[in-house]
């Protein structure tokens, strides 16, 4: 009789030997503390051990070590993660509708209303002596991660081991991590896509080291690198960087900064290259297909794929495939093939502005009002209504401190198309951005909403 092939399985994490250090954690009884993959092992084994029984894990742990422990728990006791965009009450219930056996894993105070399993802050016993890394199946669902469909109800999307694997290995393979292991600080939670692959699993399959830090403020991000061996990289957002930069501070030398979640202007990733004296990578992909290209900012309009990942015309939409991406997507943003490597970034198909036969895009719109001098944070806004004359009228929110609406409008003529500039322009303190740096319709639209007539607009 014909024996079938063993099923494909890749480790849950690539290092190279039980005594490697994969994470950092700081305690207030010590600067830092180093952990190995046998102690991950071991706090993995206490925390399988306490799972309740339930098959869906909405994973809401702040240490992002202890994300780590849970996820890899889930894994190895064949759970799945739930992965939202939020937590709000009305997610949570959504998420019950989807998986009425979810529990929430939390290492706080916790206000999620499901049933709780707390981290145990009690350690597990000293480093098991030679245990085994797990090998997981390449088909296992580890996770399925959400975003808000045309109805708002959250759309599920499956994530495999085999292909988060290859996904976060041609990463890795990107930014020259395979064989030189990094220390990596996220400002992004691992609970969002970017987060997760970025600072979590790259970690593990590359052999590097995961911060178990969230830092926010430039301090915070300061202080976490200083904690960290180098080579050391930043995986970061235009708006933490943006801050970081503005912030003045003497800045630990980094070997890499990575970004994503927005986009990245030239002028900000030079800034950036220039300060901190390293290569910037922005990463281009979707919670749907993950990361699927880079590009060097400061050097290049243009984005490189992945190997393998394709661009496929069809339908009016540019459809990617290939590699780690499982089913072929189609795309939410307007793609420029160049070759059958390379392509250019338009913005997002919902983002084009069509008035008076005149066309744009939001996103070269932002462009232009954030190459202001002075500028340290805007965006346009198209609102729903219209005028009676047919015409609809563009808004933008923007942060520069010292300047006015007329000089703002002034400079703004210089750069767009008459048609193009806002009414009204409004002035804020900060954007509601979100904790990954993105600028939700949503929030620019109850912004609108509250500031209809502000004092200060033009």
């Amino acid at each position: 009789m014909e024996q079938s092939l063993p099923m494909l399985r890749f480790p849950l994490v690539a290092h190279a030997q039980l005594t490697d250090v994969m994470a950092m954690r700081r305690f207030s009884a010590a600067p830092r503390q180093s952990i190995t993959v046998a102690r991950f092992l071991a706090d993995v084994a206490q925390l399988v051990a306490l799972l309740p029984a339930g098959g869906h894990v909405l994973n809401a742990c702040v240490d992002r070590y202890h994300f780590a422990v849970g996820l890899a728990a889930a894994m190895v006791a064949q759970k799945t993660s739930l992965l939202p965009s939020t937590h709000t009450p009305e997610m949570v219930r959504q998420m019950q509708v989807f998986a009425p056996d979810v529990f929430c894993l939390s290492d706080g105070p916790c206000t999620i209303d499901l049933p709780q399993c707390a981290y145990p802050l009690a350690r597990a016993a000293a480093d098991a002596p030679a245990t085994a890394v797990p090998q997981i199946l390449a088909d296992q669902t580890v996770a399925f991660v959400f975003t808000s469909g045309s109805t708002g109800l959250p759309v599920p999307h499956r994530k495999t081991w085999g292909a988060l694997v290859r996904n976060v290995r041609a990463e890795a393979e990107r930014l020259g991590l395979l064989g030189v292991a990094h220390s990596i600080v996220g400002t992004v939670p691992p609970q969002h896509m970017f987060g997760f692959e970025s600072t979590v699993l790259l970690a593990w399959q590359s052999g590097s080291v995961l911060s178990a830090d969230h830092p926010f403020y430039p301090a915070d991000i300061c202080s976490a690198l200083a904690q960290l061996d180098r080579p050391r990289m930043l995986v970061t957002t235009p708006v933490h960087l943006r801050a970081l930069l503005d912030a003045g501070m003497e800045v630990p030398a980094l070997d890499l900064v990575v970004s994503a979640t927005a986009p990245l202007s030239p002028q900000l990733a030079q800034a950036a290259e220039a300060a901190l004296h390293m290569p910037l990578l922005e990463i281009y992909g979707s919670t749907e297909t993950g990361q699927v290209a880079t590009r060097r900012t400061a050097q290049s309009a243009e984005w490189q794929l992945f190997p393998g990942v394709q661009l496929t015309a069809q339908d009016g939409s540019t459809w990617v495939s290939g590699a780690h991406v499982e089913q072929p997507v189609p795309m939410g943003d307007v793609l420029e093939p160049l070759s059958a490597t390379h392509f250019l970034l338009h913005g997002r198909i919902a983002d084009l502005v069509n008035i008076a036969g005149k066309r744009s895009s939001l996103a070269y719109l932002n462009h232009q009002l954030n190459a202001i001098e002075g500028v340290r944070d805007g965006a346009f806004y198209m609102p729903e209504e219209r005028d009676r004359d047919g015409v609809t009228r563009l808004m933008a929110f923007v942060v520069a401190p010292g300047s006015t609406p007329a000089a703002l409008l002034s400079a703004l003529r210089e750069r767009i198309d008459p048609i193009f500039l806002p009414r009204p322009l409004l002035l804020l303190d900060q954007l509601p951005r979100n904790s990954t740096g993105k600028l939700p319709r949503e929030a620019l639209q109850a912004l609108a909403h509250k500031l209809q007539r502000p004092p200060h607009a033009v």
